[in-house]
């Protein structure tokens, strides 16, 4: 006993709702992580410890890079290259110049003796040569001014020449500031002056270009992306690798043009992209469980799992060297956008590249193109209306131009700084355009079988289900005919109102053409239909319960014919959710006076429901027993509509049948004004055209041509004959009639 007790609880608990999430949450998880890994356990085939385990030959002609004697050669062409040099600030040399020589007047003017100007002239001048630096001291000192003044012009424009042709670091020496000076002096230079502007500049003169690394690093760049790649040939029946050869990396390089996946990959490695699936998988759930928690039903989360899976799946088979802008992300993005929501479609897809990206390696321009193309079908996608299949057509075309603009806009960007062969971009471009159209093809052929699948139904499919021809509603129009012409009125009251408010109008419309399906099975029950075929309404032979239970058993009956006809759950919810727990009142009434207050109980008498939980079969609760009630109206006034959708409206609330919907005030206030809108126009009155035609025509034969007056007797005696009443025998069907 204890055992069966424990057996029980161990059954319970790994059938638990949290328990059965946690476990499709692991299970999806290790899926994702063994398709994105899956590409590199081949690898580990033919290759272990770095050694080939067999002869691989080539199937094909394969020219493969040698990548590291390209390298290498790439080093050596750009340590040849000088740095580029870049002129500093010359004015602030200029400006010492001057500021020395300023200092030079200003102690030649000092009223001091001379071994004072001499110890400060010397100060301004670092020397070696001490009979050199008395002779310039005292040149300084002792010229004449206009000597001097002739010295200091001559000194700022050697000096003019000098920085003009630049002085680097390595000119900054001693030596080689000497011979820069000497070959950069003015013209009728005397000796003694030579000495002078020499001891002048030499004070000064500092490196004027300094290394511009970023227009090295440039030359060196350009120098590297010139040298041609060392290529090797492997023919088509050469061997690759030989059994117990070392894999190297040319190699490698050669193997995975061959088709072969070269990553070896270990448990690390394993460990590695599980966190990855793991991190991605849960800020998805957890974007659904804070912004969207409609979507966290198993039906949506399944088939966003199936998508990642194929997408994922794609990845893997598409061959390594293979241009990667095949894969169809646009594809997984519209289906995700139909069966969700345009929001959970773009964090979906987000994770999705970002997870790939990192399991395939896929390089930065293949992440901004779909990235920037992502955001753009969004946008496209939020705005389809879902009413035609060449919809999803046109946005894949509009894809696909986008998709060449960005490819393109990349490439020019790309061959502004390195040579990128033609052949590459025509191929991308030509991939990215076929990506986007294919995407929608894809789409548009697997939303079917989506939707039978995950029992999701989709706008394209509500419209499908909407056409009048369908066999169902074909069979409400002959043997329901007045029920039919009931549930048009009503769909189009609620298309109306779901658009006034923001709802779904197209599903709501549809769930308004089968809510009264039910009634198929005993259509002549139903006073919309007895009045169509001619009979007695079979209601006055029975009691008000039974004729409480027929009436209120069509929303059951309906549930039955719609798993019959595999109508779809959302659609089944009007069915059951049209009346509510609404009260039968008509029979409640009859039986009231019947059987006595005391003995009859409202909740004898009411739907099993259960009440409207969605704004659609809200609306069609209000617009089904709206448009009964109105029609029963004999030539109703505009104030007598509004004032009987009031009343309803009131009715409903005051019995707590709406207290499960979301519906606002505001939204129900918009409501009847809609649904006040469209009935009046149902309601309009017409023109009796027939009566008084001929006498109207009559008077309108004045000043008429013969041939129009001729026209116009035969026209009017043919109306007078019409309107003469016909004698036709008495039959007990005309009777009936």
């Amino acid at each position: 006993m204890i055992k069966l007790e424990f057996i029980s609880q161990v059954k319970d608990f790994f059938t638990s709702n949290q328990v059965v999430k946690i476990c499709a949450f692991f299970v999806f998880t290790v899926i994702m992580t063994a398709i994105i890994a899956s590409q590199n356990f081949f690898f580990q085939n033919i290759i272990e410890n770095g050694i080939s385990k067999r002869d691989i030959i080539a199937q094909k002609t394969l020219t493969v890079e040698d990548v590291k004697r390209t390298e290498q050669h790439k080093k050596e062409v750009a340590q040849k290259i000088e740095p580029v040099m870049a002129p500093a600030e010359d004015d602030f040399i200029k400006g010492n110049l001057q500021t020395l020589q300023s200092s030079i007047m200003q102690i030649r003017r000092k009223d001091v003796e001379d071994s004072v100007k001499q110890e400060e002239i010397g100060i301004l001048f670092d020397l070696s040569d001490d009979s050199k630096r008395d002779f310039v001291i005292n040149y300084l000192l002792k010229a004449d001014d206009n000597s001097l003044h002739e010295v200091f012009d001559k000194s700022a424009i050697t000096l003019t020449n000098i920085l003009q042709k630049g002085i680097t670091e390595k000119d900054y020496e001693k030596d080689n500031i000497d011979t820069i000076i000497l070959n950069n002096l003015v013209s009728n230079v005397s000796k003694r002056q030579v000495s002078v502007i020499k001891a002048l500049l030499e004070q000064v003169i500092v490196p004027n270009l300094v290394v511009d690394e970023f227009a090295t690093e440039i030359a060196r760049k350009n120098a590297q992306n010139s040298v041609k790649p060392y290529e090797v040939i492997f023919q088509k029946g050469d061997k690759i690798l030989f059994e117990g050869e070392p894999v190297t990396r040319l190699k490698r390089d050669a193997l995975r043009q061959a088709g072969y996946n070269v990553y070896e990959l270990n448990w690390q490695g394993l460990a590695a992209i599980y966190i990855i699936v793991f991190i991605a998988t849960a800020l998805f759930l957890g974007f659904m469980k804070f912004f969207e928690k409609e979507y966290l039903e198993p039906r949506y989360l399944s088939i966003s799992a199936v998508l990642s899976m194929l997408l994922a799946l794609i990845g893997v088979m598409i061959p390594v060297g293979f241009s990667s802008y095949v894969i169809p992300v646009p594809a997984f993005l519209m289906l995700m956008s139909i069966f969700t929501n345009s929001r959970v479609a773009l964090v979906a897809s987000v994770i999705m590249l970002s997870v790939m990206a990192v399991g395939y390696q896929y390089n930065i321009q293949f992440i901004v193109t779909f990235m920037m193309l992502t955001l753009f079908s969004v946008i496209l996608m939020s705005q389809i209306k879902y009413a035609k299949r060449v919809d999803l057509i046109k946005i894949g075309f509009n894809i696909s131009i986008a998709g060449v603009i960005l490819v393109l806009s990349i490439y020019i960007l790309e061959k502004c700084l390195i040579d990128v062969d033609n052949v590459l971009i025509l191929k991308d471009v030509s991939f990215i355009f076929l990506n986007g159209i294919l995407s929608s093809i894809i789409t548009l052929g697997s939303l079917p079988l989506f939707e039978s699948t995950f029992k999701i139904i989709t706008s394209y499919g509500l419209a499908e289900l909407g056409d009048h021809n369908q066999k169902l509603l074909k069979r409400l129009q002959m043997d329901a005919p007045g029920t039919y012409h009931h549930s048009l009125m009503v769909s189009n009251l609620c298309e109306a109102a779901a658009e006034a408010i923001g709802a779904d109008p197209i599903l709501a419309r549809v769930g308004a053409l089968y809510h009264d399906i039910g009634k198929l099975k005993r259509p002549l029950f139903f006073v919309e239909n007895q009045s169509y075929f001619l009979i007695e309404n079979p209601h006055n032979k029975f009691t008000p319960r039974i004729s409480k239970m027929i009436i209120t058993a069509h929303p059951k009956d309906g549930i039955e014919i719609a798993k019959e006809y595999h109508l779809p759950l959302v659609i089944q919810n009007f069915i059951l959710q049209h009346h509510g727990e609404g009260l039968a009142s008509y029979f409640y009434n009859q039986a009231v006076k019947e059987e006595g207050v005391e003995n009859v109980k409202e909740e004898q008498f009411r739907y099993t429901g259960p009440k409207p939980n969605t704004k659609e079969t809200a609306i069609l609760m209000i617009a089904d027993a709206v448009e009964s009630a109105v029609r029963s109206l004999k030539n109703p006034t505009p104030e007598e509509i509004e004032a009987m959708i009031n009343k309803i409206i009131v009715e409903r609330l005051n019995d707590g049948q709406l207290s499960d919907s979301p519906l606002t005030l505001k939204d129900i206030k918009t409501i009847a004004s809609t649904f006040s809108r469209i009935l009046r126009g149902m309601q309009h009155n017409r023109i009796k055209y027939q009566e008084n035609l001929a006498e109207e025509l009559q008077k309108q034969k004045i000043n008429m041509p013969a041939k129009l007056d001729e026209d116009l007797e035969n026209k009017i005696k043919q109306l007078e004959g019409e309107n003469k009443p016909e004698e036709t025998p008495k039959t007990d069907e005309d009777k009936n009639a």
